[in-house]
């Protein structure tokens, strides 16, 4: 009678509850890898005291151990240990096709990193959209992992809702709704360095519940929500006073900066994307900068854009209208947006200040999350997530949930940088109390979805 009273998922010393359910199966038997094949790499995997060793590999792409079953919902569990100097992952609801990268293993991976970084616990979306909830933006989450102990794994995918613990702290929290089933697989990551041959990870007590899994589930503890469900918002956002700045649909709260009404070409609506179509070719620009009819001083501004290649476009805000200008243009502090290997502007300006995520021609951006000059941005095709904080005079730009430029506006160095830069004729520029957002029509074909603010 008294096991009644544990949850079924706390119950690790027997299959069955006292209702003949069996919540959570052995995906390893401790003794072969019944059930399991290897993908991609050549890495060795064996089994030791009903462990299951991974073994780098110099000159061999990354190597896969995947579950031959796949699944939808459910709650994996798992211990891990990785020696430092190996990154590894786990990988759920995952993907092999031989249609697709010749087979490559693509899709959701719960990061394994014994680095000083500390992203164990983040989820990376492999082979396919890069970082989805790097720890930058969740740093209690960072103190989780135990370098050279067994960290315990607990991991939810249920419906559009992935969530990670390590070690009972919770580490990622995210929708996104781009695979609802797949395979699990343990990664043995590819290797560059001599020094790093031999190197192990190892997974054991390795088991999956994929029913009634209410009583499995555990409190996210707060932490932050990343939400990848283009053009909505989740319960959490609402009740954080997010919404959405443009509805998906129509053109409801934009128009041509300087102007009255929406621009009739140039841009367009299209499968829940906003589009500022290339026109490069013709004489003249079609469409030309749009504004948000609303100005906004304190906010948190999100939205994911997408370019093609060697496209330039901008995100400006603080941006005050006038009317004596020209219609479709507007002057505010600008998130730039390029295709940095393609586009010459890159290599213009001063110290890579005119490059993508930076407050442009005024301040680099880098990757102040990592402390590295590398920003993890994808290429045009695929989508990129921005963030723009403004909080008073402090402003912050994030690329990918990493940041790449924190700056005060109201500051003197700042003024100093405006001295410098294109800007220097502007009066008081970036020093409205408020002012409208504004996405700009540089003649490159721009994808603009999931846009959305919430006031400070």
């Amino acid at each position: 009678m008294l096991r009644l009273a544990i949850p079924i998922c706390l119950i690790t010393f027997f299959s069955f509850n006292a209702l003949g359910q069996a919540p959570w199966k052995e995906l390893f038997n401790g003794s072969d890898l019944k059930g399991w094949v290897k993908r991609n790499g050549t890495a060795e995997y064996k089994i030791v005291n009903k462990t299951i060793i991974g073994v780098s590999q110099l000159n061999t792409p990354n190597t896969f151990l995947c579950t031959q079953e796949t699944y939808g919902d459910f709650v994996l569990e798992l211990d891990v240990k990785v020696e430092p100097g190996l990154n590894s992952g786990i990988q759920i609801r995952s993907l092999s096709d031989h249609n697709i990268m010749a087979g490559r293993v693509h899709g959701y991976q719960v990061e394994i990193d014994p680095s000083d970084r500390a992203w164990s616990g983040g989820i990376y979306d492999e082979a396919r959209n890069g970082w989805l909830y790097p720890l930058t933006i969740n740093p209690a989450g960072q103190k989780a992992f135990k370098n050279g102990e067994w960290n315990r794994y607990h991991i939810e995918a249920i419906g559009n809702s992935l969530k990670t613990w390590v070690n009972g702290i919770p580490c990622a929290n995210v929708l996104d709704n781009q695979t609802a089933r797949g395979f699990i697989a343990l990664q043995v990551h590819s290797i560059k360095n001599p020094e790093q041959n031999g190197l192990t990870v190892q997974w054991r007590n390795i088991r999956i519940a994929t029913e009634n899994l209410a009583g499995c589930v555990w409190p996210d503890g707060g932490i932050p929500e990343v939400n990848y469900l283009p053009n909505q918002l989740s319960e959490t956002e609402r009740r954080k006073g997010w919404r959405l700045l443009w509805d998906g649909q129509t053109s409801a709260g934009w128009r041509l900066a300087n102007a009255d009404a929406f621009p009739k070409e140039g841009w367009a609506i299209q499968d829940g994307v906003l589009k500022v179509l290339g026109s490069k070719k013709d004489t003249q620009r079609k469409g030309g900068d749009i504004v948000t009819t609303q100005t906004f001083s304190n906010f948190e501004l999100e939205l994911d854009y997408r370019l093609t290649t060697g496209a330039n476009s901008g995100i400006k805000y603080f941006v005050v209208e006038d009317r004596t200008k020209r219609p479709g243009t507007g002057l505010g502090p600008e998130f730039q947006l390029l295709d940095d290997k393609v586009h010459p502007d890159a290599t213009q300006g001063v110290g890579g200040n005119r490059t993508t995520a930076s407050l442009y021609d005024l301040i680099t951006a880098e990757n102040l999350s990592e402390g590295t000059r590398e920003k993890r941005m994808n290429p045009p095709g695929k989508w990129n997530r921005v963030r723009i904080v403004v909080k008073d005079g402090h402003v912050e730009h994030w690329l990918n949930n990493i940041k790449t430029v924190e700056y005060d506006r109201h500051s003197q160095i700042f003024r100093n940088l405006v001295a410098k830069s294109k800007y220097n004729t502007a009066t008081n520029f970036a020093q409205a109390p408020s002012g409208h957002i504004l996405f700009q029509d540089h003649g490159d074909e721009v994808h603009f979805r999931s846009i959305k603010i919430r006031e400070l």
